[in-house]
């Protein structure tokens, strides 16, 4: 699923280079849940978006489902993320003047599907969720938690290879917190592959595997 191998990533800060990455080496497979989990500043927000498609790595290799992603060029790179990844992000990124329903739906009409079709996926992904209930309502009408399963739902909604969260969990209590890390290992029970970003241990170790990132270096840890 996952293929990282000595990845670099420098950022220019002032007169000083920052090795964001350090030639890290990363496999995850298919159906498998891993957590990344580092501390601010250790390369964990670089290595998602170059796992997102966001970014690409200064030097080394990444292959996404066998796809060669350094050599990709921006529109491919739209295309990867559009189709093949499902983003779930700490702030929720939902779209304040639309329903949960519309929120979900947005995906598929950038991959242009027939609206009986986006009609269909998006009320399952909702249901996926536990929000068939609140589908009709605004962000704003919404708790915190009920907005992360709209952007979980949105996640799914595309079929992707792989679920990809930041720090799913960061604005939320912790009963609600483990609310969505319910959802997330029902969704990985039904064969879904997910890497989670995260800087919390206890979050951490509820994946099935756990990678440690500092200072752009890659260790396997046992939480």
């Amino acid at each position: 699923m996952i293929d990282i191998k000595d990845l670099c990533k420098v950022y220019l800060v002032g007169d000083e280079r920052v090795r964001a990455l350090d030639h890290a080496t990363l496999h995850i497979y298919p159906k498998e849940f891993v957590s990344i989990i580092g501390p601010s500043g250790s390369g964990k927000s670089t290595l998602m978006n170059i796992i997102g498609c966001l970014d690409i790595a200064d030097a080394g290799s990444y292959h996404l489902d066998g796809l060669p992603i350094e050599d990709y060029s921006e529109n491919q790179l739209a295309q990867v993320r559009n189709r093949k990844i499902g983003f779930v992000f700490q702030s929720f990124n939902l779209i304040p003047k639309m329903t949960a329903e519309e929120n979900v739906e947005l995906p598929l009409i950038y991959q242009k599907v027939p609206r009986s079709e986006r009609q269909k996926r998006v009320k399952a992904a909702l249901e996926r969720v536990g929000l068939t209930n609140r589908a009709k309502h605004l962000p704003t009408e919404l708790s915190g938690g009920q907005q992360q399963r709209v952007a979980i739902a949105r996640a799914l909604v595309t079929n992707p290879s792989l679920i990809l969260a930041d720090e799913p969990t960061g604005n939320l209590d912790s009963k609600t917190s483990q609310e969505i890390m319910d959802i997330f290992h029902e969704l990985h029970a039904q064969g879904n592959t997910i890497v989670l970003i995260t800087h919390d241990n206890e979050v951490a170790k509820q994946a099935s595997r756990s990678i440690h990132i500092l200072d752009g270096q890659i260790t396997e840890v046992t939480l």
